[in-house]
């Protein structure tokens, strides 16, 4: 029994320490991945744009009933700055395309099977947005999607946009 605790005692101490959660005012993490015409979608080259990052799957019930929100996003603030990046984290393409054809996208849709952005993001859940504002910083993080929660997510992306 005693092994038994050192051994724990151990591995927790060997452990990496718990990765802290992305926070409003937090830089945000580098992010470069490819779009579906291969060209490379990075985060620095939108800054002075408002970016809402989200991160979704073929998989995600609620991704579905987000993609008609993030469509009336973009038709009504991308004319004031507001760029949507929505990154797919499904293994198999073909799975990101299916989902595509049932739920099209009005704005740029990104491909990371590998996993390497919402590890760097520190994606939690499905789906997970980050409200980059105009200097890259972290104005907002969302995760998972309530019909409830647009009027205060809306009002932030107005807030972040009146700032630029």
């Amino acid at each position: 029994m005693k092994r038994l605790r050192l051994l724990a005692l151990l591995a927790a101490l060997a452990a990496p320490p718990a990765a802290v959660a992305l926070a409003v005012g937090d830089a945000a993490p580098p992010l470069a991945v490819p779009d579906g015409e291969g060209q490379q979608v990075d985060l620095v080259r939108l800054r002075g744009s408002v970016v809402y990052v989200d991160f979704w799957a073929s998989w995600c019930g609620p991704c579905k009933r987000s993609f008609p929100w993030m469509n009336e996003l973009s038709r009504k603030y991308a004319a004031s700055g507001l760029k949507i990046v929505a990154i797919n984290l499904d293994k198999k393409r073909e799975d990101a395309e299916r989902f595509l054809k049932v739920s099209p996208a009005e704005f740029t849709v990104a491909y990371d099977a590998t996993g390497t952005s919402p590890a760097a993001w520190q994606v939690k859940s499905m789906p997970s947005s980050y409200l980059v504002d105009a200097t890259g910083r972290i104005a907002w993080v969302e995760s998972g999607f309530k019909d409830d929660r647009k009027p205060e997510v809306e009002a932030r992306i107005r807030a972040a946009l009146a700032a630029k």
